[in-house]
C-alpha cells in the first residue's frame, strides 16, 4: 500500500499539471504520513539531498554556459564548423551538427545548445532555401550531443543520484566517443535527407579562412580543454573546474571578445540563478522520494522481478531502455535521472553492467526524450526558434530519431565504446 500511495500520488499530481518538484515532495510526505513517520524526516532527506559538495559544480557550469551563450561564443563556433563541413551535401545542416559538438563541449546543456545554435543556424538555413522543418529537426536532435560531453551537469546529477561513488571524471570521459558517434550518425541522416530534398552546399572557403576562423574560436575552445583536462588529470575537482570555467568565461567574453555588456551579464546571472534553483529543488525533493524507494525495497523487488523474466543482461538492458524511452516522453530529464537512477542502477549492476556504462546509456536515452512530444523541452525550444508548429516538425523528424536510437543500441550493447577511454586515461 505504501508503494501505491507513493507512485499513485506522484502520477496523479503529474497528470493535473503540478510541477515535478512538488509532485516528488508531496508524494513523499503523503507516504511518510501514512507510514506513521514524522514529517520532519522528509525535510531532512530533502536537505541532505542538496547538501552535497559535488552539487556545487552544477550552478557554476550552468552559469558558465549561460555566459558563453550571451558572449558571442556560439557565433564563432558556428563559423568554424562551417569552414569544416559546409561543403558537404546539405552543408548548413552538417554545420549545425558539428557546431553542436563544439558548443556542447562549452555549455554542456541541450537547451542552451538548441537556443544558441538554433538562433544562429535556423534563420540562415531558411534564407538559403532549406525547409524550416529540416532546420529545426537537425537543431533539436543534435543538441542532445551536449549531454554526452563535459561539462554536462546531467552526468554530475547521475553521479550524485548513484550515491556519489561514480567518478565524474570517468563519466566525462566515457561520454566523448558515444557523443561523437551520435554526431556522425546524425550527419549521415542529415546527408540522406539533404540529398533527397536536393539541398545546396557551400563552397570550400580555403585553408587560410579556415585558419583565421580557428584562431578566432580558440579562446572558447580552450574552455573545453580546461574543464576536461583539469578534471581528468586531477588538477582540480569537478566543483573547482566549474568555478574556473565561470572565471574563464568572464575573461573571454569581457576581455578577449568584448561581447558581454553589463545588461547581458546581469541577464545571464539571473537566468543561471533561476535554472539552478529549479534544478536543486527537483534534486532535493527527489532525494526524499529516492530514500523512500530504498526504504520500501523497490529496487530489490524490481531486480527479483526482472530475474524472473530473464537472466540475459541483453534482454534486461533492452527492457530498461524501453521503459526509459517511454518515461522520457512524459517527464523532463533532470528529475527522471534522480528518480530512476536509484531504481535501475542496482538492477543493471546486478546483471554485471558497469555503472559508468549505464550512466551513458541513461543520459543518451533520456536525451532522446527531450526531443519527443508531449513534454520534449528541447523540441519546444527548437520549434519556438523556428516559428513552426510541433506537429509539423514531428512528421519529418523520424530519420534523426532512427539515427539516435541506432546510436543508443550501439552504445548499450558495445560497452567498450563507453569504457575504453576512461580505462585509457585512468
Amino acid at each position: 500500500m505504501e508503494i501505491y500511495i507513493l507512485f499513485g500520488t506522484f502520477v496523479f499530481l503529474l497528470l493535473i499539471g503540478t510541477p515535478v518538484a512538488f509532485c516528488l515532495g508531496v508524494s513523499s510526505l503523503a507516504t511518510a504520513l501514512y507510514m506513521g513517520m514524522p514529517p520532519l524526516i522528509v525535510f531532512q532527506r530533502l536537505n541532505s539531498g542538496v547538501s552535497v559538495f559535488a552539487l556545487m559544480a552544477i550552478p557554476f557550469f550552468i552559469y558558465a554556459g549561460v555566459l558563453m551563450v550571451r558572449g558571442d561564443i556560439a557565433r564563432r563556433l558556428v563559423a568554424l564548423a562551417g569552414s569544416w563541413v559546409g561543403s558537404f551535401r546539405g552543408g548548413l545542416g552538417q554545420v549545425n551538427i558539428v557546431a553542436s559538438v563544439l558548443f556542447g563541449g562549452v555549455s554542456g546543456s541541450a537547451a542552451a545548445d538548441a537556443s544558441a545554435i538554433g538562433g544562429l543556424m535556423i534563420p540562415q538555413m531558411k534564407d538559403k532555401g532549406y525547409d524550416v522543418d529540416y532546420a529545426v529537426n537537425v537543431t533539436v536532435v543534435s543538441s542532445i550531443i551536449a549531454l554526452m560531453l563535459p561539462p554536462s551537469h546531467n552526468l554530475i546529477i547521475y553521479s550524485i543520484s548513484g550515491g556519489g561513488r561514480i567518478s565524474i571524471a570517468d563519466l566525462f570521459t566515457a561520454g566523448i566517443i558515444p557523443g561523437l558517434i551520435l554526431a556522425l550518425s546524425l550527419m549521415i541522416a542529415a546527408w540522406f535527407v539533404a540529398k533527397r530534398r536536393d539541398y545546396p552546399t557551400d563552397p570550400f572557403p580555403g585553408f587560410r579562412i579556415m585558419g583565421s576562423l580557428f584562431v578566432s574560436a580558440v579562446p572558447g575552445l580552450i574552455l573545453i580543454a580546461i574543464i576536461f583536462g583539469g578534471v581528468r588529470s586531477g588538477v582540480f575537482t569537478a566543483s573547482e573546474s566549474s568555478c574556473v570555467a565561470v572565471v574563464y568565461a568572464l575573461l573571454v567574453t569581457v576581455l578577449a571578445y568584448r561581447s558581454l555588456s553589463w545588461a547581458a551579464f546581469v541577464e545571464a546571472t539571473f537566468a543561471a540563478v533561476r535554472t539552478t534553483a529549479m534544478v536543486l529543488l527537483v534534486i532535493g525533493c527527489a532525494a526524499a522520494f529516492g530514500w523512500l524507494l530504498a526504504f520500501l525495497r523497490v529496487p530489490a523487488s524490481l531486480v527479483a522481478f526482472l530475474q524472473g523474466v530473464s537472466e540475459n543482461p541483453l534482454i534486461i538492458l533492452l527492457m530498461i531502455n524501453i521503459v526509459l524511452l517511454i518515461l522520457g516522453t512524459f517527464m523532463d530529464m533532470s528529475p527522471l535521472i534522480v528518480i530512476t537512477t536509484p531504481i535501475f542502477l542496482p538492477v543493471a549492476m546486478a546483471f554485471g553492467v558497469d555503472p559508468v556504462h549505464f550512466g551513458i546509456i541513461m543520459i543518451l536515452n533520456l536525451g532522446i526524450g527531450l526531443c519527443t512530444p508531449p513534454v520534449g523541452a528541447v523540441l519546444f525550444v527548437g520549434c519556438a526558434v523556428g516559428q513552426i508548429p510541433v506537429w509539423q516538425v514531428v512528421r519529418t523528424i523520424w530519420p534523426f530519431y532512427l539515427a539516435a536510437i541506432a546510436t543508443l543500441l550501439l552504445v548499450t550493447y558495445v560497452p567498450a565504446l563507453s569504457l575504453w577511454l576512461p580505462q585509457l586515461f585512468r
